[in-house]
Order: structure tokens, then C-alpha cells, then sequence
């Protein structure tokens, strides 16, 4: 499995790479004697991004990683031992520093593969053991899912916008800052994208990179035609033009002359890149250009703040575009910040044996959370895939299965009895050892595409998508409702 980030590769922990609040619990769990108490976590998100029928899970293979190197190191412990309360004292004592310092995860673990297509309210993890360390886990694994699978569903609409042309991720220099920059890279390939331009998410993991020049290697040189025959003599086997420097079909033509040198060399002119403009004419006009100058096989690259609305509008133009670079709109979300995930306690130990489940109440119905230890199953038939049901893994559900919308509790989707299934939720640690080696992140990327093959073209749609049925199966929905009410005292 490739690494993540230079402190990954180091074999560093990142232990610290958490909210203070998450250790102020761990301290109040090892106070209190529960520090041991098992209890379960899962991790979800309250609706879908931008708008999306469909989200992209994303993000655990750097969560695996995280959870193999957890340890808390001299350093840390040193760090906090000078934390100070509201009394400026010490806000940890130097036994429960200790107890850190001799921490191993030991939970177990199950996940939703990368690359599979998940909706609101399912688990795409769930953490089972000792409640201080999974407690500790929370912030860690939702800033590795909440963001890799923001930038994987978009960069899935995009691609699917594209409708089978690549598409390279060209975000570098917008992204959030360097880690930014890399899980960005590495999510958007997993969502679908073809390559990109950033050389060290390339190193990194492997994902295959590309790119040209910019407009400072034409304005460097007297004329524009002799930038592009300077660069086809340096890159013959490499040579995009840029051609809207200064006059966008000139340029085309110019490109076709540095074209026709590279052909009397042996080479082939790879193609041109169109970066401002109405992308849609000026393409239509270069692929006249390129035809009628016996240079067919000719790319034309089209970048400039696109997304999946502006590529699905070029083509509904007409474009001849057949290879999109897509930087900012991808790499920042730009639409939406942040997926919503969220992680809640759905079950603890009881004294006596056996597990109580738990719950949180609001006002906002979205935001009560589900009890018990949740498992996925997912049916389909001959056409792809049919519902989903987030059940109780302990009762799990046989014979036809009932599925209540959580955003609507009159609307129940019936399963019939023997209907093709699957569960989503797959062992990935067992005590704290990895039991699953993770697929590497070109299956994940197959994965996506596969996944997306087996939703109804509706579901995929751009605006007012068709709600894909998920929801809590019957008897986790009648559970849920008895907890609520029982919280509520009104039985």
C-alpha cells in the first residue's frame, strides 16, 4: 500500500493529529475506570454533496495507515505535559501520559471499500473496542474520509460529465495547501480521473501524470510559432501547444506548422490545449483546422475553472474538446467545503454483558443518531443495484426486507425474499491487527467506475437527481423509534 504523507513514510504517528476535546474525554473515560469499556462508533454523513444522487467513499486506505502507526511518542506526551487548565495547572497527570505513551490500537474495524457508492446515513466505518481509543479515533477519520470522499464524487460527476473522455486533475496550485494538494490528487483518481499534473502525488501513488507548457514558454520567446517549434525540438515525443496566448486559431495554425516539422522528424503532434474562450467554437474551429491539415489523431485539451456543469454544457454545444484538465472546481469541492460527516457513539458494554445501545436526541429529526452496531446490505438485480438497508448486525433481517426512508418514515421500500445481496461493511482490523490488505488504488478507481455502471442513470443526474432508496431496514427503524421515545419519557 502507498503512502500518504511524509510522516507516514517516516513511520511517524500522528496521534496529535486530533481535537483537544477528544483527549480531554480520554482522560475523563480513564478517570472514570471505563477506559476499557468497549463501545462502538460509526462513521456517516447526513446528506450528499453537492447536490449529488450519490457519494464516493473515499479516504480509508490513509485511515489504515493512521491506525497502523497510532502510538503517542515521547514528544507528544511531552507537549501535553505542558498543557495547562483555567487553574494553570497541569490539565493531564503524568499516569494517564504514561497510559498514552503505552497505547496500542486494539480495536476492530470494518469499512466500505474506496470506491464504492454510499448514501446518507450508512456507516462507511465502524470502530468496535476500548472506548478511550475510540474515542481518540474521531477526528483523525473524519478528516481522512470527510475530504477524500468530497473530492472523489466530484471528481466522479466530472468524469461522468465528460461521458468517456479523460480527465486530468490540474489542481495543484489551488489546492488547500500540500496535503491538500495530495489527497486531492489521490481521490480524484479514485473518482475517476485519468491522471494529473502534480509529479509528487505521481511519485507518491503512482497515478500517471501529465502535462505541457504554460504561457511563459511562448511570451519567453520573439514569436509564437518559434516558442512551439522550440518546444517540439526539446519534447518531441511530449508536444500539447497552448495555443491562446495570443490569437486562439493563429495559434492553432502555428501549432499545425510546428506539427508538420515534428511528422518530418519521425514524431507525431500529440495535440492542443485551449485554456480561455468560448471553449465551445474555438474547439469546433481548431478540430477543422487539425482535420483539414491530416492531423485527426490530434488532441484537443480543454481547461479554464471547468466543472461538471460547464463540461456538460460544452458538450451539449457541439464541443470537439476530448481531453479535460480540471483544477480549482475539483480539488477545493468548490461548490461545497466539506462533506458532513459525523461520528457517533451507537453502543457501549453494559456492566453486566451484552451491549446497551445508544442514541442521540435533537430537535432536527437528521440529526438523531442511530443506535446499535450498523451493517449495510446492498441488493440488486439483473439492472444494477435495487436499495439499500442499514440494519442491526446482530438481527439481521431474513425473508422480505423493509426499508423506511429516514427522510420520510411513509415511504418503505419491500425487498422480496431472496433477492440478490451483499454487505458493504468488511472486516478491515480484528484487536487492533489488519486482517484485509486494502485493494490498491487502481481497483479503487475500478471499483468507482463499476459502481457507478449499477446505478440508474437517474441517480447520476446533475439536477434533481433520483433519490437512490436507502434507508434504516424495519426492525433497526422500530428500534430506533422505541429508543427515542424511551429518551423523550414518553414510555
Amino acid at each position: 500500500m502507498q503512502t500518504q504523507t511524509s510522516s507516514a513514510e517516516s513511520g511517524n504517528s500522528l496521534a496529535l493529529l486530533t481535537d483537544l476535546y477528544q483527549l480531554t474525554m480520554a482522560y475523563g473515560y480513564w478517570k472514570s475506570g471505563l477506559a476499557g469499556r468497549r463501545a462502538v462508533f460509526h462513521l456517516s454523513f447526513r446528506k450528499p454533496p453537492f447536490r449529488s444522487g450519490f457519494t464516493i467513499a473515499c479516504g480509508l486506505a490513509q485511515a489504515v495507515e493512521f491506525l497502523q502507526n497510532f502510538r503517542f511518542t515521547d514528544s507528544d506526551t511531552a507537549y501535553l505535559a505542558g498543557l495547562r487548565g483555567n487553574d494553570d495547572q497541569p490539565l493531564f497527570e503524568p499516569a494517564f501520559l504514561g497510559y498514552l505513551r503505552d497505547l496500542r490500537f486494539t480495536c476492530d474495524l470494518d469499512a466500505i471499500p474506496e470506491g464504492t457508492a454510499v448514501f446518507p446515513q450508512e456507516p462507511l466505518l465502524r470502530v468496535c473496542g476500548p472506548i478511550l481509543q475510540a474515542q481518540l479515533l474521531e477526528t483523525p477519520l473524519l478528516n481522512m474520509l470527510n475530504f477524500q470522499s468530497l473530492i472523489a464524487t466530484k471528481a466522479a460527476r466530472i468524469c461522468l460529465a465528460a461521458r468517456g473522455d479523460p480527465v486530468i486533475e490540474f489542481g495543484l496550485r489551488r489546492a488547500q495547501g500540500i496535503d491538500g494538494a495530495l489527497t486531492a490528487s489521490r481521490a480524484a483518481y479514485v473518482g475517476g480521473c485519468a491522471g494529473t499534473s502534480n509529479v509528487l502525488a505521481g511519485k507518491t501513488f503512482g497515478i500517471p501524470v501529465k502535462g505541457t507548457h504554460a504561457h511563459s514558454w511562448v511570451m519567453s520567446f520573439d514569436n509564437e510559432l518559434e516558442a512551439f517549434r522550440a518546444y517540439a525540438a526539446a519534447m518531441p515525443n511530449n508536444s500539447i501547444f497552448l495555443v491562446d496566448t495570443y490569437n486562439t486559431l493563429n495559434g492553432v495554425r502555428h501549432a499545425i506548422e510546428a506539427g508538420r516539422w515534428l511528422r518530418e522528424q519521425g514524431h507525431q503532434l500529440a495535440g492542443i490545449r485551449l485554456d480561455s474562450g468560448d471553449l465551445a467554437w474555438l474547439s469546433i474551429e481548431a478540430r477543422k483546422l487539425l482535420d483539414a491539415a491530416g492531423f485527426k489523431d490530434a488532441v484537443i485539451v480543454g481547461s479554464n475553472d471547468l466543472d461538471e456543469h460547464i463540461i456538460d454544457s460544452l458538450k451539449e454545444q457541439g464541443s470537439t474538446i476530448n481531453v479535460w484538465g480540471v483544477g480549482t472546481r475539483l480539488v477545493t469541492g468548490h461548490d461545497q467545503c466539506a462533506l458532513g460527516g459525523v461520528y457517533k457513539l451507537s453502543a457501549m458494554e453494559s456492566p453486566t454483558g451484552g451491549w446497551d445501545y445508544k442514541l442521540k436526541l435533537s430537535e432536527q429529526a437528521i440529526k438523531i443518531t442511530t443506535p446499535g452496531i450498523p451493517q449495510v446490505r446492498r441488493f440488486r438485480d439483473a439492472g444494477g443495484f435495487v436499495a439499500d438497508a442499514i440494519y442491526d448486525a446482530p438481527n439481521p433481517p431474513s425473508g422480505e426486507v423493509v426499508i423506511v426512508d429516514p427522510s420520510d418514515l411513509t415511504r418503505r421500500k419491500h425487498v422480496p425474499a431472496g433477492t440478490p445481496s451483499e454487505e458493504l461493511l468488511v472486516p478491515i482490523f480484528r484487536a487492533g491487527k489488519l486482517v484485509s490488505p486494502l485493494p490498491d488504488l487502481r481497483e479503487a478507481r475500478h471499483r468507482t467506475q463499476s459502481q457507478l455502471a449499477q446505478l440508474h442513470a437517474g441517480i447520476k443526474r446533475f439536477v434533481n437527481p433520483h433519490e437512490y432508496p436507502a434507508g434504516l431496514e424495519l426492525g433497526l427503524h422500530d428500534l430506533k423509534t422505541k429508543l427515542v421515545l424511551k429518551a423523550r419519557g414518553e414510555i
